[in-house]
């Protein structure tokens, strides 16, 4: 793979082919994967001694879907990284956030990002969500291998599906480490904190909740993580370093800005001081 010596593209690039840039770098360049074969015989990872992402969450919203994480990665008992970023526009209506090793997540992020705008450049049309989410099950199940070692990458993907009917188009994909692909309903949390995050949002969520609603009650389920699980971080006042809150729509992705995302989180810890233990369940 590569140029000819007068600058030219390879006849690699101008073969035709899939529409899938993962596959074409499999044949050209396999080495460039992130989902790269497990470790020879005799040799195992050491996952404490390589940096993990923790929680992240989705809920469906009244205007799309929302997607949020902490910004934690630990590494074993350390604390590797305080301000993360585990949330990723995919394409103007998807989003991935992931949990699981960092390094290997972050490629697999940007080889997915890839991905979809290649098909649509060479499909003119963009991927639908269902197959947004098969590919992204693909990616994870050729990590296998690795994941098997302790080094697993699990995302969640959250998506507006301009084809859905009207009020159902805010949607939520889990998959497991071998690629298992399952759609969720309403609202869904991965990570070592997800149990908890998953219990505040049992309590929080209702259906046809506005943006503010929606945001407070993701902050809120991420506290209690916090709150339960080492690994997952809070709202770092001091250092002034909140949780990441995107939303998905019509109108595309959009991150809540720093401002808004303080003042929310600002909001929500003070609610705590006469409620420590987070809001009463949503009638």
């Amino acid at each position: 793979m590569g140029e000819h010596g007068d600058g030219r593209l390879g006849d690699a690039f101008l073969a035709p082919g899939s529409a899938s840039f993962a596959e074409f770098l499999a044949v050209q360049r396999p080495d460039l994967l992130p989902t790269r074969p497990p470790f020879p015989d005799g040799v195992r990872a050491e996952p404490g001694r390589f940096p993990h992402g923790t929680t992240v969450l989705a809920l469906a919203y009244r205007d799309g879907v929302l997607i949020a994480g902490d910004r934690r990665a630990t590494m074993g008992h350390l604390i590797a990284q305080r301000d993360l970023d585990k949330v990723h526009p995919a394409d103007e209506h998807t989003a991935v956030a992931f949990a699981g090793t960092v390094g290997l997540a972050l490629d697999m992020v940007k080889l997915y990002q890839v991905e979809l705008i290649h098909f649509e450049k060479i499909e003119g049309v963009p991927m639908s969500l269902d197959g947004k989410a098969r590919r992204l099950a693909g990616m994870i199940r050729e990590n296998l291998g690795q994941a098997m070692q302790g080094l697993a990458v699990v995302p969640l993907l959250a998506g507006y599906d301009l084809a859905a009917p009207e009020g159902r188009r805010g949607r939520i994909f889990s998959f497991d480490v071998a690629g298992g692909q399952y759609e969720k309903t309403d609202f869904h949390a991965e990570g070592s904190g997800s149990p908890y995050a998953h219990g505040a949002l049992k309590k929080t969520y209702r259906r046809g909740m506005s943006r503010r609603q929606a945001a407070l009650a993701a902050l809120q389920a991420l506290y209690d993580a916090a709150d339960d699980d080492s690994a997952t971080g809070g709202p770092d006042i001091g250092r002034r370093i909140f949780p990441i809150v995107s939303v998905i729509t019509a109108d595309g992705f959009e991150r809540l800005g720093e401002a808004e995302t303080e003042a929310l989180s600002r909001e929500m810890v003070e609610q705590r001081r006469n409620r420590p233990d987070g809001p009463p369940a949503t009638p």
